[in-house]
């Protein structure tokens, strides 16, 4: 195997995981960073990134290679739609999404094309890292057959793989790629301690060597399938005491006063994580012929939350005598999380989609989203800026950015529209509503 002072890291993917992991990487290795995007790659050498979870200063310091007085290593990265440039790493990390289709199935395709690809351009001794969320067993049964096949090569005698779970949170500036411990994995002892090495130099939190593979690939699955399942049980909570006729914040805020309480809040669940992981341990089990009831039903509360929204802001509509069909509402937000531009399987979609079948007219305003990139994803249009003019019967509220904290809430509940606040963001006596 290649010394470490050798090696040069490729990595499949420059997205909201690889980016980080790449610019991180680049402190320390040559980093070939490889993209099928062209526009993505052509950014990014300019130095921008649209996903804002780079340090824009950072980026651009690691773009100009440089040579390590201590280690004489090239290090720095280069941003490339080639895979001939890609061709000359030997270690390739892959973190290409993993998302599930339309049937909640998991939809492999982006991952094992990216493994034939990479497997055309392995050599001896190589290693290939997967970072994106699979289920048990996923790497090694699905993965590695691909790699063996397209590079001619014996799995474990010629090349080697590791699997070392993304801990990304979009938006979050505090929980950040160093500061959050990484779990790594190899398919030998030797790859596994040589992976875990390369983390360690950038995970400032500390790195933790699972046993094996198929461990790290579960300790991910089941990290947000537990978020999941905890949401779910207090969107359950929301649904109970809305018919009880109770504030839920008001239930919570008491419940948390105990020193064991787990203190979630209600809402959409979107995302790339969180509404998508827990389908592929589903599915894992299911092949193995047991059928999960508790990640399922979890599943099932938390994609039932938009019909409830839409569903009560209809009814607080009535309440105040507005005529539902035809009226005018504004949804303030549609991102999947608050302060971030992913849009990425977003349940605000969902909301939107239950009100147009209500009769509603629905504007949305996000100043985070992309505009082409929503209208391209869901074929929906966002506005561009809010027209004072225009007079709104209903405005929710669907995600928490900090933007919408100076809002005039007042302005359209003195006229008799419905405010419906979905993330219990702003002053409750504003609302007529909440989550």
């Amino acid at each position: 195997m290649l010394d470490v002072k050798e090696d040069i890291i490729g990595i499949i993917g420059l997205g909201y995981v690889g980016l980080p992991l790449a610019i991180e990487l680049a402190s320390h290795y040559k980093v070939i960073g490889f993209d099928i995007n062209k526009d993505r790659v052509d950014e990014l050498n300019e130095g921008n990134d649209r996903t804002k979870e780079a340090n824009i200063e950072q980026l651009r310091t690691s773009l100009n290679l440089q040579i390590d007085t201590a280690s004489r290593q090239e290090k720095g990265m280069i941003c490339t739609t080639s895979t001939d440039v890609l061709g000359s790493a030997n270690v390739f990390i892959i973190t290409v999404p993993t998302p599930i289709d339309r049937y909640n199935s998991p939809d492999l395709q982006p991952l094992l094309k990216a493994s034939e690809m990479v497997g055309r351009l392995l050599k001896k001794n190589d290693i290939v890292i997967y970072e994106s969320t699979v289920y048990p067993g996923c790497t090694e049964e699905e993965c590695v057959p691909i790699l063996e096949d397209a590079c001619k090569l014996k799995f474990n005698v010629d090349f080697f793989v590791g699997y070392s779970p993304e801990r990304i949170n979009p938006g979050d500036k505090i929980h950040t790629l160093t500061s959050v411990v990484k779990v790594t994995s190899g398919s030998t002892s030797d790859v596994a301690e040589k992976i875990d090495g390369i983390y360690r130099k950038i995970i400032k939190a500390g790195t933790h060597l699972a046993s094996s593979i198929k461990v790290a690939e579960a300790s991910k699955a089941i990290e947000n399938a537990q978020r999941d399942v905890n949401i779910s049980f207090v969107n359950e909570l929301a649904l109970i005491f809305d018919r009880v006729g109770i504030d839920t914040s008001d239930v919570l805020e008491a419940a948390g006063t105990k020193y064991n309480f787990l203190k979630y809040k209600p809402g959409l669940v979107g995302g790339h994580c969180i509404s998508v992981d827990p389908y592929y341990l589903a599915h894992k089990a299911t092949q193995l012929g047991y059928h999960p009831q508790v990640i399922l039903s979890g599943r099932r509360v938390n994609d039932m939350m938009s019909q409830f929204i839409a569903g009560k802001v209809v009814k607080l509509m009535i309440h105040k005598g507005i005529m539902v069909k035809g009226a005018k509402v504004l949804v303030l937000g549609i991102t999947f999380k608050e302060n971030c531009p992913d849009v990425r399987n977003t349940k605000v979609v969902d909301v939107v989609h239950e009100l147009i079948q209500f009769g509603l007219d629905v504007d949305i305003y996000d100043p985070w989203a992309n505009c082409a990139e929503v209208y391209k994803e869901y074929g929906v249009e966002l506005k561009s800026t809010i027209n004072d003019a225009t007079e709104y019967d209903a405005v929710i509220i669907t995600v928490a950015h900090n933007e919408f904290k100076e809002f005039n809430f007042e302005k359209y509940k003195s006229k008799g529209a419905v405010i419906y606040d979905a993330k219990s963001f702003v002053d409750r006596t504003l609302v007529d509503g909440r989550l």
